[in-house]
Formats: structure tokens, sequence, C-alpha cells
């Protein structure tokens, strides 16, 4: 009997559709630690600011949670791609890894990794590609926190959530709307991040910090 090529037939016709939907900005890849909170939060953006699905892709890690295995699944999807996701190999400018400092053994070693990688990886334009690591001490909920509020000192993880279920009651990890809920703060919060940054980095740990507001920028101004 014949085999039925169908299915790898319809997987090449998504794959062009969506080559042709591309736009002329930036390819961006952004794996995450979480399966919702993240790849919710940042969905959210891609939707608020009409960027094309086919410019920016968002996935959680399918290596596991540990910051390590977020930048080593990073790397492996932009390299391989993922045809069952219509993702195409180093079909990327830029990409990124999103992971939080909490208690994770791999931490600095998924920093330096993701520092290796930035500008030694080409994608298929035979361009550098930028890969960053977005980390968060102690969390991703400090970036929703600093929207309400100015953080000077270290804050357990647990602490922070603490807080911000006083501005936003309900909140929980994989919630929803994140970004509708603290998109009128979002001055206020870039400022304070910016701030922050000034003083430590993602290798200072436990001071506070946060790097999601500079995947925020670009999204938000990736249009224009």
């Amino acid at each position: 009997m014949a085999r039925d090529n169908a299915p790898k037939e319809r997987q090449k016709q998504q794959l062009a559709r969506k080559q042709g939907r591309r736009a002329s900005y930036d390819r961006v890849l952004i794996v995450s630690e979480g399966s919702k909170t993240e790849p919710n939060y940042f969905r959210e953006i891609r939707s608020a600011y009409r960027l094309h699905t086919a410019n920016v892709e968002v996935r959680p890690s399918e290596l596991g949670t540990a910051p390590i295995q977020v930048v080593q699944y990073a790397q492996e999807l932009f390299e391989k791609g993922d045809r069952h996701k219509n993702i195409q190999r180093r079909a990327f400018e830029q990409v990124y890894a999103v992971f939080d400092r909490d208690d994770h053994g791999s931490y600095h070693a998924a920093l330096a990794l993701a520092e290796e990688l930035n500008g030694k990886l080409r994608n298929d334009a035979k361009q550098p590609v930028t890969f960053r690591a977005i980390a968060s001490v102690p969390s991703f909920e400090v970036w929703l926190l600093l929207h309400f509020e100015d953080i000077q000192a270290p804050l357990h993880r647990d602490e922070v959530m603490r807080r911000l279920k006083r501005h936003i009651p309900g909140y929980e990890k994989g919630s929803g709307n994140a970004f509708a809920t603290t998109g009128e703060h979002l001055a206020i919060a870039t400022q304070r991040a910016n701030r922050l940054a000034q003083r430590f980095s993602a290798h200072t740990d436990p001071e506070p910090f946060t790097a999601i507001v500079d995947l925020v920028k670009l999204l938000t101004t990736l249009r224009g």
C-alpha cells in the first residue's frame, strides 16, 4: 500500500503560509521556564501589539525547568527547529531564555552558557544571533510587583507572591491577563526595573533584579 503523504504535505503548506506571513522586523524566539505564566504574559503582549506569530515564537522549555535546561532547549529549538510546531531551523535573529533565580543550582551555569552562545550562533541568513538569558531574582513575579512597589532590597519569592496578591487579588502562577492587569503601570515598572539594573545584575543575587523589562521593551517596540 502506498504511504499517505498528506500529513507531510499539510505541514509543508502550513510552513509556507507561515513564512509568507512573516513581517520585516526581527524574528524572536522566547523559551521560558514556566509553562503558563511567562508564555501567557508574552503572548498577551504579542497580541496587544499585533506582532506576527510568525515573527515571535513563545514556547515553554520541554527539557525541564532548571535554568540550564531552559537555555539548552532554546539552543536546541533554534538549531534543530521543530516540524511539529512549524518552527524552521535557525529561523530567528534573536533568542531569549527566560528563567528565575529561585533556588536553582544551575542558575549561574545557565547565565554563563547564554553568554557563551550570544553572537556565536548563525541563523538561516548566516547572521550572528543575539542569545540572551532573561533572568529574574528571585522570580518573574518581581517584575509584576514593580508595577506597584519600588523594591530596593532582597525578597524571598514567597514574599513577592504575598505582596503581589495584595495588588492583584487571586493572582496565582499560571494566571492569565497579567499584562492587561498591570499594563497601565508599565512606565513606572520600567523605570523601577532600570534603576535596579543600574545597581544590580543577574549575577548579584540575592539582590532584586529582572531583565524582563528588556524583553518587554523589545516586544513593545519591535514593529517600530
